[in-house]
């Protein structure tokens, strides 16, 4: 979803529950004013609210083993990136095969509210003989997938292409939609930085950075880093940075300004693990 000037407002998923009847599960910015505002002015016959709907991720590589102890073999059947209505004991679910790790992973949207308790209960005895913890996304292992975390990667004044999810825009389509025209102009001329992936040197970084740092090059300041933190499955520092395109090559060498110390960094490739998805889109048994 993209502002007029074709900056970034949300990466959401869409769900299409019914021919007419759409959920966009937001990734962390709020949209809800935005699209109100945008049905009101676009003449069209729509209503925008917020669902009675809380989401629970069961991520990791245990997590079909775990799911498929609770709602049978038919979850198997579940194709990355699709949903299933499901009911669980009177429970009545969403569940779609997606989530923000890039481990196999599912998403359970509990549609009664009243009965969270229970569904979390149900969940953690099923799992507590695979090891099931309850946690938070792991900031290594996004990293590590080149996954972008909002107002820190992107935010509205960074556009699609900046990104490099240009394949995501369609320009040629005959709808229009807010951003398009700036879109169109920014494909025309290009960008003038662009997101990579850094491998930063030096002794492992403690936590992650709660700031951008500086990247220099040459006694000039060429882009920040906007994740950084070290992967011990990698044994390295690891990186998303924004920098200057003509900073962007694989293999330009730049030095990085932590509260630390000055290290050196050098640009590489992302995602920097399972560049294919092959964990997440793990095919159906």
């Amino acid at each position: 979803i993209t502002n007029a000037d074709g900056g970034v407002l949300n990466d959401p998923i869409l769900l299409r529950l019914a021919e007419n009847h759409f959920w966009l599960s937001l990734a962390d910015s709020d949209i809800l004013l935005w699209a109100q505002g945008l049905a009101v002015n676009s003449g069209l016959d729509v209503k925008v609210c917020e669902p009675d709907v809380s989401p629970l991720q069961l991520q990791g590589p245990r997590s079909r083993e775990i799911m498929q102890s609770v709602f049978g073999d038919k979850i198997n059947d579940l194709r990355y990136y699709w949903f299933v209505e499901f009911e669980l004991e009177g429970i009545p679910l969403i569940i779609s095969r997606t989530g923000w790790s890039s481990e196999l992973g599912y998403e359970i949207y509990l549609r009664d509210g009243s009965r969270g308790d229970e569904l979390w209960e149900r969940l953690m005895a099923a799992g507590e003989a695979y090891g099931l913890q309850p946690g938070h996304t792991s900031t290594i292992r996004r990293i590590e997938a080149g996954m972008l975390s909002y107002h820190a990667d992107m935010d509205s004044h960074t556009n699609p292409y900046e990104l490099g999810l240009g394949r995501l825009v369609d320009l040629d389509m005959d709808a229009d939609f807010v951003g398009k025209a700036a879109l169109k102009e920014i494909a025309a001329a290009g960008v003038q930085r662009r997101q990579v992936g850094l491998l930063i040197g030096g002794e492992p970084i403690t936590g992650s950075n709660n700031e951008f740092w500086p990247i220099m090059h040459g006694g000039e300041q060429v882009g920040v880093v906007t994740s950084a933190v070290y992967s011990p499955r990698l044994d390295a520092n690891i990186a998303l940075a924004m920098v200057s395109i003509e900073y962007s090559e694989l293999g330009t060498e730049t030095e990085i300004v932590t509260p630390m110390a000055r290290r050196s960094a050098k640009v590489v490739e992302k995602p920097f693990y399972d560049p294919k998805k092959s964990l997440a889109a793990l095919k159906s048994a």
